[in-house]
């Protein structure tokens, strides 16, 4: 499971993936190859085509003008960057290669493809599946890089000039070997960081490369020892030509690490290297905003985010988005919630709130919060964390529910913690059965804190006498009155009191029918 994280509208981030470079050239080359051009027997343009396609483009000058900025290649021309374009155009089937038709020439000519009318078109679902393509194939092209696909110079020769198929073979298997590693360390690096998005205020937060590289290599609760600080720099070194392939297709803002310190000084030790232990490698460490940038700066964007789920979800994860639970009412909130083993209650309780009036909205979450069921107590604590977020224009509804059996014990306690003076106290069955459903709803909590579960059992009001306390106690007629008195015994600092609570459990599990 990955936590629930919270997405653009597919329109927004339609609309980002077409103002990418790479994405957008594309898109342009295919509707300027219409009606056709001829290309070589390899599906390419020419070196002339290619020429006019870069002026066309705006990356090369037509008539002397400026260059776009970072679209010429080595050579000044922007042929580089028109035949990435033209590989990710015919990839995506913008680009359609095939015979020439009648009138059209000898040999191959390229035509506008399938998709490209949708795409050009902005129509949401087929950009984002457009781009989405693009990703696997920019994320597969910088996996195979860092794993260094071996040149056929590279690979062994044997007799009559004929490649060794044994060391060709082994050869290959080192390359799947090393693209494997090459993509489970992207797969972690990215998970990683859409896992911090759900975490985040506002939206995804840039994370210092060191930062990402520990949190892949040190366990959970440990400091990094010299060893991983080797380990961690490995990561960067591996991670940083890998985040800057997929900034060009808009998964992620990246500044690299800066070149300087892979220089190597007489001691034949680069500065990254030597410097490792000066990195910024623990997420908790302060560090110099402006020495962090030296070793990469990462962060996802929403499209990136839209992206990895979708890797996600074919990989087989439970990734939700948050408001999944909060497109109903409140009965449908609250069960949802309380039933869901990945939700972020907190977001949907903020979604189902936002743009409710208070007063109807507390009426309609006090009624679904009621039932003796097994999932009640959870209701009802997630209906106290609702009220909380309407604010106090909810009042009048927790007044209406006072001498509600379920509800107006914690309606009370809603009152009094805002200021209200004149809230009477409830009577002792109330009282009762309301800090059982209150420990309860904590018991049903897979992730409590033991401590917690301490504090709330070491403040209940059992003086002057704890046995008579929970001679009344076992007697409440709630489906976790037994858990409850369990809770006691091994939570309870005071050994008598716990020995107590453990009879008390005993005698309110005989109650229950058979």
């Amino acid at each position: 499971m990955v936590p629930p994280v919270r997405l653009l509208p597919e329109a927004e981030l339609a609309a980002a993936a077409l103002r990418i470079p790479l994405l957008e050239r594309a898109v342009r080359l295919a509707r300027w190859i219409a009606p056709y051009r001829p290309v070589d027997e390899f599906g390419e343009p020419g070196a002339e085509l290619e020429t006019e396609a870069a002026a066309a483009l705006g990356l090369a000058p037509a008539d002397g003008g400026p260059r776009e900025e970072g679209g010429e290649d080595e050579g000044g021309n922007g042929t580089g960057a028109v035949m990435q374009a033209w590989s990710l155009a015919v990839d995506l089937e913008l680009i359609t290669l095939g015979e020439a038709a009648p009138g059209e020439g000898e040999g191959q000519v390229a035509r506008p493809g399938p998709e490209l009318e949708a795409v050009e078109s902005g129509d949401p679902e087929a950009v984002l599946e457009a781009w989405l393509s693009a990703a696997d194939v920019v994320m597969d092209t910088a996996v195979e890089a860092d794993a260094a696909f071996p040149e056929p110079g590279e690979l062994a020769v044997g007799d009559a000039d004929e490649l060794d198929e044994e060391s060709t073979a082994s050869s290959l298997e080192e390359f799947e070997a090393a693209r494997e590693e090459a993509q489970d360390l992207l797969d972690q690096a990215l998970q990683v960081l859409y896992e911090s998005t759900a975490f985040a205020e506002e939206g995804a937060e840039t994370v210092p490369l060191g930062v990402l590289a520990a949190l892949l290599v040190v366990p959970d609760g440990q400091d990094p020892t010299e060893e991983m600080l080797g380990e961690i720099t490995a990561v960067m070194v591996a991670l940083d030509p890998m985040l800057a392939d997929l900034a060009e297709i808009g998964l992620v803002e990246y500044r690299p690490i800066d070149p300087d310190l892979f220089e190597e000084p007489e001691d034949g030790e680069g500065e990254l290297e030597a410097q490792a232990a000066a990195a910024p490698v623990h997420p908790d460490t302060p560090v110099d905003d402006e020495e962090a940038a030296r070793f990469g700066l990462v962060r996802l964007t929403p499209l990136g985010q839209y992206g990895v789920r979708q890797w996600l979800l074919e990989e087989g994860f439970d990734a939700p988005l948050v408001g999944e639970y909060a497109k109903g009412d409140a009965a449908a909130l609250l069960s949802g919630v309380s039933e869901a083993v990945n939700v972020l209650p907190e977001e949907e309780i903020r979604e189902w709130v936002h743009g409710r009036e208070p007063l109807p909205a507390a009426r309609e979450l006090l009624a679904a919060a009621r039932g003796g069921d097994a999932l009640g107590p959870a209701r009802r604590m997630l209906c106290q964390l609702a009220l909380t977020e309407l604010g106090a224009d909810a009042e009048p509804a927790l007044r209406e529910v006072l001498d509600d059996p379920e509800l107006g014990g914690f309606s009370r306690a809603w009152l009094v913690q805002r200021g209200a003076t004149d809230v009477p106290e409830p009577g002792r069955t109330m009282a009762l059965w309301t800090t059982v459903d209150t420990l309860a709803a904590q018991l049903m909590d897979p992730d409590v804190d033991a401590e917690l579960l301490a504090e709330l059992v070491g403040g209940l009001p059992l003086a002057p006498d704890p046995a008579a306390f929970l001679a009344e106690m076992w007697r409440v007629d709630h489906a976790y009155t037994a858990e409850v008195l369990e809770a006691i015994g091994q939570f309870h600092g005071d050994k008598q009191v716990a020995k107590e609570a453990r009879k008390a459990a005993y005698k309110a599990r005989s109650r229950r029918p058979a």
